[in-house]
């Protein structure tokens, strides 16, 4: 498998794992248990998609993990922002940008 390919699974299993996460706290504050249930199940899906997404490939994970948490960092504030309508602080954007920094520099470091 291709470095691209390897980047672009990591995407998905960060977009999946964001949104199943997003999915389960929509239905905790939803009312009606049927609408609940529904989002529960769908989250639950979701998630499963993501364990499957990024367990599968025969990478060492362990030297893509930091690439992984940049991609789930960035992932997850674009859904609080998109569809929960809560714009990250300065304290998320400096923490964020050391995520992304440490993440490039675990991407791009050759010894």
């Amino acid at each position: 498998m291709n470095l691209i390919t390897a980047y672009l699974l990591l995407l998905l299993a960060a977009v999946l794992e964001a949104g199943g996460d997003a999915l389960v706290r929509v239905g905790l504050h939803s009312p009606g248990s049927a609408a609940r249930f529904g989002l529960f199940a769908a989250g639950a899906a979701v998630l499963f998609a993501y364990g499957v997404t990024v367990n599968a490939p025969p990478w060492d994970f362990g030297k893509l993990l930091g690439v992984y948490v940049t991609l789930f960092f960035v992932v997850a504030q674009v859904i609080n922002f998109v569809f929960f309508q809560v714009r990250p602080d300065l304290p998320i954007f400096v923490g964020g940008a050391l995520i992304v920094g440490g993440g490039l520099i675990i991407t791009l470091w050759r010894p």
